[in-house]
């Protein structure tokens, strides 16, 4: 039987990319939280809580990234073009919270203070690039001969700008229900509060976005069930499958006031992924088979049989060891962590 190669390799890199946003994506809601903090002790905490962790959730961004230029080389030749500013902004955003993090522990005074601030200051910076970069992946690239034909700016609309914002409040709204998870006493409660502020954010924004989308990309509305040129009249047969969907991120929002507001410490953080799981299953549900909307489906970005399968197989005997080593860690790390004690089961 022959292994369907340009599918696997599609949904490898959908699942690298969906895990980053969600491991990464704490990381980034803790620094984005960060300014809210009391104190600096309390910020110390915030910090122990993802310092095991934050490194090895970045893998999966290499895996999206490095995988789409090796198994889609043409998806990412259009791409690279369309979004070089946002991606630039992305990864210097990146490293200047890789630097804080580092420096931070080891300043004093008006130097941790600086690195305090670039760390909030980095983690905010990515969260907004990668809304921008999703923005203007949605809102779709300009191809002509497989090429990229657009503007250097065409990224940059009010669309793509309320995205980046949807993912920021999605980010804090990740790195409070860890918090909640991770934490006790009067930052426990602090985590609360900006959970639940979040949540009311998220569930604004995602529904602006989603509206937005339908108006804005008549593919996508059509995709949907809405017929744009008729005042957006439903096709109830397209439209109901899909309607598990939204259900999901509901579901995933209920789960993250309700649990918040009952005391609970886990299982907001668990509703908050089932969100993301919920937009992310929408985005597929969108763009599938398209891998640069709307002109290029994954079948013909794909490199050759041969490449994919070598590669595939290289894939095959490190990914089991990635994710092992991933679970061991959040294992090990697993519990409560506070100012005095440090972790604890």
């Amino acid at each position: 039987m022959m292994l369907d190669l340009p599918l696997i390799w599609a949904g490898l890199i959908a699942t690298a990319v969906l895990l980053y946003v969600m491991l990464d994506g704490f990381d980034l809601g803790v620094g984005i939280l960060f300014p809210f903090a009391r104190s600096k002790e309390e910020r110390d905490v915030m910090m122990n809580t993802i310092a095991p962790v934050w490194d090895g959730n970045e893998t999966w961004l290499v895996l999206g990234g490095g995988g789409l230029l090796a198994a889609f080389p043409l998806a990412y030749s259009v791409l690279m073009p369309a979004l070089y500013l946002p991606v630039l902004l992305m990864l210097a955003g990146l490293i200047l919270r890789g630097v804080a993090f580092e420096f931070r522990f080891r300043a004093r005074n008006r130097g941790r203070r600086f690195w305090t601030q670039m760390f909030a200051g980095g983690s905010i910076l990515t969260a907004v690039a990668q809304g921008l970069i999703l923005g203007g992946f949605i809102q779709g690239v300009t191809v002509e001969n497989a090429r990229f034909a657009g503007g250097t700016f065409d990224w940059l609309t009010p669309y793509t700008l309320l995205v980046a914002a949807g993912i920021v409040a999605g980010y804090a709204l990740l790195g409070g229900t860890w918090l909640m998870m991770k934490t006790t006493d009067n930052l426990h409660g602090d985590a609360k509060r900006w959970t639940l502020i979040s949540a009311a954010a998220v569930g604004g924004l995602l529904a602006a976005v989603s509206v937005a989308t339908l108006f804005i990309h008549p593919r996508i509305a059509s995709r949907w069930g809405f017929d744009p040129g008729s005042g957006f009249a439903v096709d109830w047969p397209t439209l109901a499958p899909l309607l598990a969907i939204p259900a999901l991120g509901l579901a995933g929002l209920w789960l993250v006031v309700g649990m918040a507001r009952r005391g609970s410490h886990r299982w907001p953080f668990a509703g908050a992924l089932l969100l993301f799981l919920s937009g992310y299953l929408g985005l597929a549900a969108s763009f599938m088979p398209s891998i640069v909307p709307y002109d290029i489906d994954f079948r013909q970005a794909a490199a050759p049989d041969n490449a994919l399968a070598l590669m595939l197989v290289g894939t095959a005997a490190i990914l089991p060891l990635i994710l092992g080593y991933t679970g061991w860690v959040y294992w090990v790390f697993r519990g409560k962590i506070d100012a005095e004690a440090g972790y604890h089961h």
